[in-house]
């Protein structure tokens, strides 16, 4: 299992600091896990997971698109 920080979850994500606390907030990005005081970081599994999901929806919706 590896762990991801912060720059590389913006990084790999295209999203800004901001945005990925909102959508935690909003439940709609994985939870940070805490790995000590002042540090966190997020499973790199859970990331590919979220990206892979926002994949499938963008293919669905331009499916249902194509198919009215």
């Amino acid at each position: 299992m590896r762990i991801m920080r912060l720059k590389e979850v913006m990084d790999t994500t295209g999203l800004k600091r901001s945005a990925i606390y909102k959508a935690i907030s909003e439940g709609r990005f994985p939870k940070q896990v805490s790995l000590g005081a002042r540090a966190a970081g997020w499973v790199a599994d859970e990331i590919e997971s979220w990206i892979t999901e926002r994949i499938e929806e963008r293919d669905r919706e331009e499916e249902q698109s194509t198919r009215n």
